[in-house]
């Protein structure tokens, strides 16, 4: 008789790990309340779905700064590009764009979990509306989960419910609830790619900047670089270079942090000042504050003139050299003072979760309770944007399905 598996969450986890439970030879329920699998899936990168990263075991190792040595057997059985073969066997073609981001051809997402869908019904995966209540426990050992609407006996469950951002898409916490009412311990959970509280700016709401260099500085020590996009809100800052930022601020109850963006990163400072020299010849006999508009958006105009330290109605033939270098320096070190993380209910990823040293790395099996496994966000790791943090949930789903099933060796790549 075939083993019955429960998965719970019908996630990106989820579904690997049901995939690569049935594909062992078990009889897998899959419980997701959801009407649809995959949902938050199905908005990651705006849309299009940064499926992996096209990188080896290392690579991925070095992008997960929190727990990433408990990942290590995972990966090195299932790598980026173990996932990019399987997405393709499933008849995704996929494609790799800078810093080696791989998404599928068509840009969308929708065909990542349309795939896993299909596939989940080939292998008779039974997909049950349901949300976990409860998990059935007796000595020492999972039995099954109780639900809402019905009761679901197994000799193995895998709970992969996420975490706790965007609960709008089904993560509610459930999976840190269960697993600590099994005795597992749950770290702090925190918001990780996740917009930033900077109320100094609130007058800069709406302002969108492209091909901008940010720098973070963790205590007046400068931790990170990045070039990119960023969007100024009625709260702070938002924007791709924002959210990978922000997995780099993990101590804001010890450490302060503050943001410098570079608003003209292609030019070196003396390149910047000729430039200047040159605008300032041309709208000599203008205000200051009317001479920016050829090189600035307008609503980043005023407070580039009060940063200054130059009168904004003073005339720019008047201007001398030492302001035009205060203007200058505005305009290489636009500084951002951080108040903190939003709330992790709008973050991307959750960072914390279910304590990895209570759980086998190489099987994800608890080691608290027998038959009990766990998979993606719900563990305590989470890495940087780049597709990163949905390798972990195809990793360790896979080693949690393929341990819960009793499947000793590891499709892919021939590894073991």
């Amino acid at each position: 008789m075939s083993k019955r598996i429960v998965v719970v969450g019908g996630g990106a986890a989820g579904m690997m790990a049901a995939i690569s439970a049935a594909e062992g030879g078990a009889a897998v329920t899959l419980l997701e309340p959801n009407e649809r699998l995959g949902k938050k899936l199905n908005i990651t990168g705006k849309g299009r779905c940064n499926v992996t990263s096209n990188a080896d075991a290392a690579t991925l190792l070095a992008n997960v700064p929190r727990n990433g040595k408990f990942l290590y057997s995972a990966f090195a059985r299932f790598d980026g590009r173990d996932t990019m073969a399987f997405f393709e066997a499933l008849g995704v073609p996929l494609k790799t764009e800078r810093g080696n981001r791989v998404f599928p051809v068509s840009d969308r997402a929708f065909d990542i979990s349309g795939a896993l869908e299909r596939r989940l019904r080939k292998l008779r995966v039974a997909i049950v509306r349901d949300r976990a209540a409860a998990l059935e426990i007796k000595d020492g050992a999972v039995t099954g989960v109780t639900g809402e609407r019905g009761s679901y006996p197994a000799q193995a469950v895998i709970l992969a419910t996420g975490g706790v951002s965007y609960p709008a898409t089904g993560s509610t916490g459930d999976g840190h609830r269960l697993a600590a009412e099994a005795g597992h311990t749950v770290t702090e959970l925190r918001g990780s790619l996740v917009p930033l509280l900077a109320p100094d700016c609130a007058s800069l709401q709406g302002l969108s900047l492209r091909n901008v260099g940010l720098t973070v500085f963790e205590n007046g020590k400068k931790i990170y670089t990045d070039f990119g996009e960023m969007l100024f809100t009625h709260f702070g800052v938002s924007g791709p270079m924002v959210l990978s930022a922000s997995a780099h601020m993990r101590h804001f109850d010890k450490k302060t942090y503050r943001l410098e963006i570079d608003l003209k990163p292609a030019l070196d400072e003396p390149t910047l000042d000729k430039r200047l020299v040159a605008d300032f010849t041309k709208y000599a006999n203008h205000d200051f504050c009317n001479a920016l508009n050829d090189l600035l958006p307008q609503k980043l105009i005023p407070v580039v003139v009060e940063r200054s330290g130059i009168e904004s109605h003073r005339k720019v033939h008047d201007i001398t050299r030492e302001q035009r270098q205060s203007l200058l320096r505005v305009l290489k070190h636009f500084s951002v003072s951080v108040d903190g993380p939003c709330p992790v209910e709008q973050a991307i990823v959750t960072s914390g979760g279910v304590k990895v040293g209570e759980i086998d790395p190489k099987t994800m099996e608890s080691k608290l309770v027998k038959g009990l496994y766990f998979a993606g966000e719900l563990i305590d790791v989470d890495a940087y944007t780049g597709g990163f943090n949905l390798q972990i949930a195809w990793a360790t789903g896979r080693a949690a399905g393929r341990a819960a099933a009793g499947t000793e060796e590891c499709e892919g790549s021939g590894k073991q």
